[in-house]
């Protein structure tokens, strides 16, 4: 009877372990209408709950959170320093953002973990040894005895026919090692190297890409940092301008020349141009957080940036032939990718279609056994590795055997894995078909853009001197009393405007040429950004 007293015992213990997967519900939030309280450390952490945190912390009302003042230390991003008084050039930006920027460091890991993947199935190849040390104890009752002589302890405990049970106690230890290799499989293995390999090349192509991105990213942050200012700067002289038309309205009021109503118009003027500087500066300031956040750096970082509103542009009108498109799209980096995942695409297909054939391998142990335990199999501590079987019940024994794996019938398993290879290699070329397209796309409307921008500069130019010549004669004119108001300050604003333009195109056409350099693939390094709007030859 003593098993069936067990049974209420082992109950009780089940039931209270089962508990346990639903005990952690306590730590979650208590309803979907309620705040969540987290624990917390002395110094403010939030941290997991049971791990040494105080529970119920007093939040303001609502779901705000406790700030955890480890976060900003972990997360925190460099601080540019100041270079002497040199102020930073693009290139120097651009060598920040390539140390600095955290895509750069997880397109290096995605990189190296591909690298590792090889290595991971070469390792296939190899046998794979395991070293066990087990000790146990087993102990059973029942059967029944011919001695004719009972004991004391023997009479106690008795079958149910009245006869001894027996008792056996027995000890002991096994160490083993055991082997398993797969010998041949017919390629498979082989398959599988290709097929990571080819995916292990799209990432370091991949790595290439994304230090492209990021030149281009911080490139195009710069020059709309560098447009900002400048239609600060511009604006600035606009005010003065302003100013000197109020001025001079003014100064005719008091000769009696002018009226109210020019000196009005005048201050109107006056403080719609400062409108639009305060919005003009508040672009700027945001212009400046947007290129530190694309170097990487602290958006405490106060540096002086390079002037390049003086640069020469190529207004040469170049075009691109078939041939140039092809080559520029055969070294794009998401085109060398997609390339790439088509041949590990047709790897894999080869992968599958191996697994229908036999596998040769061999398999063994050595092993030493200590007590009477007498055991033939040990089992593995975790599901990678095998149990130990087919062992002697001698103290030492050897096993080494051979064999050939020959699949008959998984349920349609490898029929299954050769269809889904297929079709995502289909779909691999059909990534990279439309990848081509849209790298030519790019390029052509890269091109054309650049081209617009250019022709947009030339003409501005000219708007803008002729903007120039036009304001200085309004100025004059009214100030000697033959112009009026309404007129300088038509000219006034069609001076501004002109100046904006013309630098809007200017920068325009720089981000062009970077965003043609980003297309055709010749992103290579920061030294080519900085010379870009100077070349005059395609790449």
């Amino acid at each position: 009877m003593r098993p069936f007293l067990a049974l209420p015992l082992v109950a009780t213990l089940a039931t209270a372990l089962a508990g346990c997967a639903t005990s952690e519900l306590a730590t979650a939030p208590a309803a979907p209408n309620q705040p969540w309280q987290p624990d917390t450390t002395a110094d403010g952490s939030i941290v997991p709950a049971h791990t040494g945190g105080k529970k119920g912390l007093v939040l303001p009302p609502g779901y705000t959170l406790p700030s955890d003042p480890h976060v900003v230390t972990l997360g925190s991003s460099p601080l540019l320093p100041p270079q002497g008084g040199r102020p930073y050039t693009l290139a120097d930006l651009i060598d920040t953002a390539q140390s600095s920027n955290p895509q750069t460091r997880m397109a290096w890991n995605t990189a190296r973990d591909a690298a590792l993947a090889v290595g991971i199935i070469k390792s296939t190849y190899l046998p794979y040894l395991t070293a066990t040390v087990v000790g146990g104890i087993t102990h059973s009752q029942g059967g029944q005895t011919t001695d004719a002589t009972l004991n004391v302890n023997q009479a106690l405990s008795l079958n149910a026919d009245g006869s001894p049970q027996q008792h056996n106690t027995s000890t002991g230890e096994v160490q083993t090692l055991g082997l398993q290799w797969l010998l041949f499989d017919f390629g498979r293995r082989e398959a599988l190297v290709r097929s990571a390999r080819e995916a292990q090349l799209a990432t370091n192509v991949l790595f290439t890409a994304a230090h492209q991105k990021i030149i281009y990213a911080v490139t195009i942050a710069f020059y709309t940092h560098a447009a900002a200012a400048n239609r600060v700067a511009l604006l600035h002289t606009s005010l003065d301008n302003a100013a000197r038309i109020q001025a001079a309205s003014e100064a005719r009021l008091k000769q009696g020349q002018g009226t109210i109503v020019d000196v009005t118009q005048a201050q109107q003027a006056t403080a719609q141009v400062n409108l639009r500087l305060v919005q003009a500066e508040g672009e700027e300031q945001n212009t400046y957080m947007a290129l530190l956040s694309e170097t990487g750096a602290s958006a405490s970082s106060q540096i002086r940036l390079e002037d390049v509103s003086g640069r020469p542009l190529t207004l040469e009108d170049v075009r691109f032939s078939d041939a140039m498109v092809k080559q520029a799209v055969a070294r794009r980096p998401d085109v060398l990718a997609a390339y790439a995942a088509v041949r590990a695409a047709r790897s894999r297909i080869t992968a599958a279609r191996d697994a229908f054939r036999p596998s040769i391998f061999m398999t063994g142990n050595v092993s030493y056994a200590t007590g009477r335990m007498n055991l033939t199999s040990i089992p593995s501590a975790s599901s990678d590795f095998a149990s130990t079987l087919n062992l002697s019940g001698n103290r030492f024994s050897t096993l080494l055997l051979g064999g050939v794996s020959i699949p008959i019938f998984d349920g349609g398993i490898r029929a299954a894995a050769v269809r889904r290879a297929r079709d995502q290699s289909d779909s691999a070329e059909a990534t990279l078909r439309q990848t081509i397209n849209e790298s030519i796309k790019q390029i052509v409307m890269a091109e054309n853009a650049l081209h617009t921008s250019l022709s947009a500069y030339t003409a501005s130019s000219r708007l803008s001197v002729a903007s120039h010549t036009g304001f200085d004669a309004a100025l004059a004119a009214y100030r000697n009393g033959v112009g009026s108001i309404t007129q300088t300050e038509l000219a006034g604003n069609g001076l501004l405007d002109a100046d904006i333009s013309r630098s809007d195109a200017y920068y325009a056409s720089l981000m062009a040429a970077a965003g043609l350099a980003f297309a055709t693939g010749a992103l290579g390094d920061a030294q080519t950004m900085a010379e870009l709007p100077s070349e005059n030859e395609p790449p």
